[in-house]
Formats: C-alpha cells, structure tokens, sequence
C-alpha cells in the first residue's frame, strides 16, 4: 500500500508550489495570493522509487469561523486524518508566527509523525531565519526553497526514513478475483456487499460514511472464489461536516490499487456526478476492470425507455468509458444483482485476454490499409508491426518508423478498431509505440 504525505500548514507558505515540486509537475494552482487551494489535491508521486500519494490542502487555520475559512480548515483535518505522514509547511521569510504555534499544537495532537519544513530559503543568506522556528521545541527543521528545489533532496530523505515500513506485496489469494465498491459516501456499497454475499457483513446505516476502514470479504459462489473490498467512507467526527463526506477520495485510490475489478457505483436516483466520473476515470487510469453499477433503481419512476435514457446520458457524459458495461440494480431490493457476478466473470476474462501476435499483425495490416496515419513533417508515418506484451489490463506494443507521428487521435482509432474486432469489454487498453527502423509491414 502506498503511504500518503499531507502538506499542510497556514495559507500562502508555498504548500502547492512544494507539491508541484514534489510530483513534478504543474498540478495545483500557484498564485502569489493567500487562499487559492480551497480544496485538496492529490496526486501519485515517487521518490527513489518509493511511490507515495500526496495531498496538497488549503491554508490551515485551526480556530477559524469564517465560512469558507473554516470549510479549509476541515478540508486540511481530513487529508491529515488520511494521511500516514505531514509535512508542515512554514513560511521562512515571514518568520514564526502566532498561527504556526497554533498548527503546530494541532498537530502534536496527532499520533503520527511530522516534518516541519521552512520554506522560502532561497539562499545561505536567509539560513539564519531558520532559527527563529526553534521556538516550536522541534529537534529537526528542514530549510527549503520549493520555488528553486533547494533542500529537496535532504527533506525527501527525511521522509523516506519517516515512512512506515514498506509492506510486502499481498500474495495472491488462490483464483481469487478482487472487486472493490467503490462510489460516493451513501451511494449503498455496504448494502450491495451484504446482498452479493447474503448475509450481513457491513454496518448499513443512511448517514454517508458510516464504513470507516476498508472491509475485505471472501466469498465463494459455486466454484468461483471472491474478494470483495469495500471501501472506507470518511470517519464521522462531529468537528467534520457532512459536506466533506464526498471527498473520500484518497481511501478510493488505495482500494482500487489492490483490485482487480472496480464496480463503481452510481445512484440512480441522483444520477450521474462529476465525482462518480471522476472515480470511474481514476479505475481507468489505473488500469482496472470497470463496471457502473447503478444502484436504487427501484426508487427511479420509470418508463419503458427511462434506463436506455439513463445509459445514453452515461455514455454521453463519460465518452472515454465507452467500452464499461453499466447494469441497474437494487441492492435494497435484490434486483438484478447476481447479474453482477456475471459482468464480473466476462470483465476479467477480457481484462485477461491474450491475442496471438501474428492474428494482431493480419489485423494491423487491415486497418493502416483501411485507414492510414496521416503525414508526419510531410514524411509517411509507417506501423511495422504489433505484439501484446501483458493483460490486465491488456497492453499493446506497436514499433514504428517515428513515434511522434502517431497522434491522440490515430491511437484512439487504433484502440476503437481493436475493441471492434476483440472485444475487451470493460477492461482498458494500453498502446505504446516504440520506433525500429527497419521497414517490414
């Protein structure tokens, strides 16, 4: 399991300019003006091949009533809640001020460990303004400039040795295939896994977030052996309001690491949202088998076109989701959910396909024929030849005069035709080009 590293501290210290540092990247919005990150921004990260999540927050003010200053505030609780590492931000040039303190109280609270990193250490000259952040009682400060990188290096280093132990890799269970529920707080996964599984295994309660730690549950159906993994809403604290409940982000992507197929569950009687899409296209990224599972159907006034509708707008909505099978269910009611173990069954044999190579390169020599790449730089872009070089999800090697010449658009294409001719239902593809200079196609 990957750990996670929340970057908190007051606004305007510099958190997502260290985050973009850190993730190598433009990621976050950085202006030069306190308050823009409201809320949290997360990304994959590495360093000396450790990989980590990391979360970049608003500016963190523990006693603040404001509104909106307050919604930051409980922002920054969660990821430090999620998170198995801090990095507590100051501001260098301003020196240790009264809302540090405060912070820094915060956080001895907490449990976990904390780095207290100074940044807007541009130079040997501004050393001098670390000491002033003694005051805290801390033993170690890191001084940093995330704007130029300066101290980086020493501060990554502090928090790889911070890190909890690197967990083995989980061994395989048998033929044990993964699913993960995975959806907005209180869209019902804990009522579809007791259902799936016919018997009471999750708390089932109507307030959002009742499920507080990621549940893992064996189940054998027939000859057919299962994991089932439901992920964990955000604890219920009284200080964290119900608002933040969609935000459970984090705790998703740490279950859909360990799956092999992610049901996503929709409500259906609140439709599709930018958070439900969000969640399907994290699954994609990550390579997994994808099912939208619409649940509360039965609370849906239907007519006889009302789920062809439905599907339409799904698909209108989540145009690279095209090839995710969508089923409509009741899990309150039982409808339609043993046709999930089905959707599963065909989606991991896709995920898992493998396509003899030299059928691949009749294939290929088909479509360039039907459908040619256009010029590259007023020079032909010529496709060799094709080889699947993994499965789950499938991937796909294509060797090329020059790789530049492929553009988004021709790979699309080339990912549409191979779904036409084989399938791969629910499963992503992955296609990368790679250049030989010897012509042969």
């Amino acid at each position: 399991m990957k750990p996670t590293i929340a970057i908190v501290g007051r606004p305007n210290v510099g958190k997502s300019t260290l985050f973009n540092r850190l993730v190598r990247k433009r990621r976050a919005i950085v202006e030069d003006e306190p308050g823009v990150t409201r809320d949290r921004n997360y990304a994959e990260a590495s360093w000396e091949d450790r990989p980590f999540i990391l979360i970049d927050t608003g500016g963190f003010e523990p006693s603040a009533r404001e509104n909106i200053r307050q919604q930051v505030r409980e922002q920054a609780e969660v990821a430090i809640e999620e998170a198995d590492l801090i990095l507590f931000l100051m501001d260098g040039k301003e020196g240790l001020m009264p809302a540090d303190v405060e912070v820094a109280g915060y956080l001895r609270k907490m449990a976990k460990p904390v780095l207290y990193v100074v940044n807007k250490i541009d130079g040997e000259k501004q050393e001098q303004e670390v000491l002033d952040f003694y005051r805290l009682g801390v033993e170690t400060l890191y001084p940093i400039s995330a704007e130029h990188g300066r101290g980086i290096s020493d501060l990554m280093d502090g928090v790889l040795k911070a890190f909890p132990p690197a967990s083995p890799p989980e061994e395989p269970d048998g033929e044990a295939t993964r699913v993960a529920l995975v959806g907005r707080p209180n869209v019902g996964k804990s009522s579809l896994l007791n259902k799936l599984i016919g018997r009471q295994r999750a708390v089932v309660d109507p307030s959002p977030g009742t499920t507080r730690d990621a549940i893992d549950t064996p189940f054998t159906k027939g000859e057919k052996k299962y994991i089932f993994i439901d992920t964990a809403g955000i604890r219920r604290k009284s200080k964290i309001s119900q608002r933040l409940e969609k935000y459970s982000v984090i705790r998703t992507l740490k279950s859909l690491e360990r799956c092999d197929v992610a049901l996503v569950l929709l409500d259906g009687f609140a439709g599709l949202t930018e958070q439900d899409a969000r969640i399907a296209e994290y699954a994609h990224e990550r390579g997994r088998g994808i099912i939208l599972v619409v649940n509360k159907w039965d609370l849906v006034q239907k007519d006889s076109f009302t789920m062809k509708g439905y599907t339409e707008r799904i698909r209108q909505e989540t145009k690279t989701l095209d090839y995710v099978p969508i089923l409509f269910v009741s899990a309150l009611k039982g409808q339609r959910v043993d046709k999930i173990f089905e959707a599963v069954e065909e989606v991991i044999a896709e995920h898992r396909k493998r396509i003899p190579t030299a059928e691949l390169n009749h294939w290929l020599r088909e479509v360039v024929q039907s459908y040619p790449p256009p010029l590259y730089h007023q020079r032909s872009v010529k496709l060799y030849y094709i080889s699947q070089v993994g499965v789950a999800p499938p991937t796909f090697v294509l060797f090329v005069n020059d790789p530049r010449g492929i553009g988004e658009s021709y790979s699309r294409y080339l990912t549409r035709r191979l779904r036409e001719k084989y399938g791969f239902v629910g499963s992503p593809l992955r296609l990368f080009f790679r250049q030989r200079k010897k012509e042969g196609l």
